[in-house]
């Protein structure tokens, strides 16, 4: 009996990752997906808790593909050595604050270290030559061969007829022939493949999880390093930049408001690790505190949380301040007008 290969799929959730998975597994390879958790893309997770959002699919479009390809998927962990890509990547930015030729290499390099840990022959990812304009170009796409160390061993099924032949195609593990040239930005041709395989429901074929790649979760991230004249993060921050409204009345510290019952509700679960101002006289949202604020500048802040609550038309609003390891507290005070709320304040 001759050997059946075996393949280790980085995927995404997305249709390309998907139909790469697929196109092997067409061919009898043995395919393991891998999913790399950097906490940049949780998907899923804005949709579960907010209401506007209830009528999107609340799923890990990961575990979703892996499902539909019937195929074992491997979550792992890569949060703390991710933060070195981010923060010190070496190709730069994209548009915002997504490093993502240097995220490519960091996680095929990571998944060359797994198949040669499990055993497995080669790598395949989703890629398509010319589709990102930061880590898919002709050029760049050496790049990652390179300095990932994985060489003849990554295989881009999707785009493989472009491209040198690898050695899964020299040795004749799998056949070049079945292989796709796709190129370009046009999705129609990977929609027209995921027709034909049976694939409905899938992700939307030009997106992407990824907060980094998002201006307004960029912004704030920026915003947070130079508050904290550091650039650096926990998985706390990571989660709280994605939801509420951020303002910053002051350089050193900044207000968290949710925006809805469903927001509010997410933040109550920081609320012994951070200061927070709720309403009690009128139903309006919670705040978190983030950064050093003194007493006066709580006050203050409850005076902005104010202009958010049901009672901002009002001449008095009473709201408890809690500072974290201190009892409760509250105050009256007049909400701030809509003027009064500077734009620049907002993150």
């Amino acid at each position: 009996m001759s050997k059946q290969y075996k393949a280790a799929a980085l995927i995404s959730g997305g249709l390309d990752s998907l139909l790469a998975a697929k196109v092997m597994l067409e061919q009898g390879i043995h395919v393991e997906g891998i999913n790399f958790f950097t906490g940049f893309c949780v998907e899923g997770h804005t949709a579960a808790i907010r209401k506007k959002h209830q009528d999107k699919p609340k799923r890990n479009n990961a575990l979703w593909s892996a499902e539909q390809l019937g195929i074992k998927l491997h979550i792992i962990d890569i949060v703390e050595e991710y933060k070195d890509v981010l923060i010190n990547p070496k190709h730069g930015y994209g548009a915002n604050m997504n490093p993502c030729l240097d995220c490519k290499i960091f996680m095929v390099k990571k998944a060359k270290q797994w198949i040669e840990e499990n055993d497995f022959d080669f790598i395949i990812t989703g890629e398509v030559m010319g589709q990102r304009p930061m880590s898919q170009r002709k050029e760049v796409m050496p790049v990652v061969v390179n300095e990932s160390g994985a060489g003849d061993i990554l295989l881009r099924p999707l785009c493989a007829k472009n491209l040198p032949k690898t050695r899964p195609e020299i040795e004749g593990w799998v056949d070049r022939d079945k292989l796709l040239a796709f190129h370009g930005r046009n999705r129609k041709p990977q929609m027209a493949l995921a027709k034909e395989f049976g694939f409905e429901d899938y992700a939307a074929p030009a997106g992407g999880c990824c907060f980094l790649t998002d201006e307004n979760y960029a912004t704030k991230l920026v915003d947070l390093w130079q508050a904290r004249s550091t650039r650096d993060y926990e998985m706390d921050d990571i989660m709280l930049l994605k939801i509420g409204r951020h303002l910053r009345p002051k350089p050193y510290f900044k207000l968290i408001i949710g925006r809805e019952e469903g927001e509010n509700k997410f933040m109550q679960g920081y609320s012994k690790l951070y200061s927070h101002i709720k309403t009690v006289s009128h139903a309006g949202p919670l705040c978190l505190i983030d950064g050093p604020a003194d007493k006066a500048d709580l006050e203050y802040a409850a005076q902005i949380v104010a202009r958010y609550s049901q009672g901002k038309n009002q001449d008095a609003v009473t709201l408890s301040i809690s500072r974290v390891g201190e009892e409760p507290y509250e105050v009256t005070v007049k909400p701030l007008t809509a003027d009064e709320v500077k734009q620049e304040w907002h993150v």
